[in-house]
């Protein structure tokens, strides 16, 4: 069997923490950050994890994390 190869993309993107949860940046914080509240973009800086209905597509796109 070959080795899989990972998809790059995904890789510079999500993070796996130590309890095997995928982390990710918020979207929407790179530009047009005038109309949305202080509040708004504070918040958009936190890394979140990753959706669990993603989860199964996620690990299979990133075979080696």
């Amino acid at each position: 069997m070959p080795k899989i190869k990972t998809k790059r993309a995904a890789a510079k993107r999500f993070k796996m923490t130590a309890g095997g949860n995928l982390k990710r940046n918020k979207a929407y914080k790179s530009h047009i950050l005038t109309k949305k509240t202080t509040k708004r973009k504070r918040n958009l800086r936190k890394a979140t994890m990753t959706d669990a209905t993603n989860v199964k597509n996620m690990k299979k796109i990133l075979p080696y994390l």
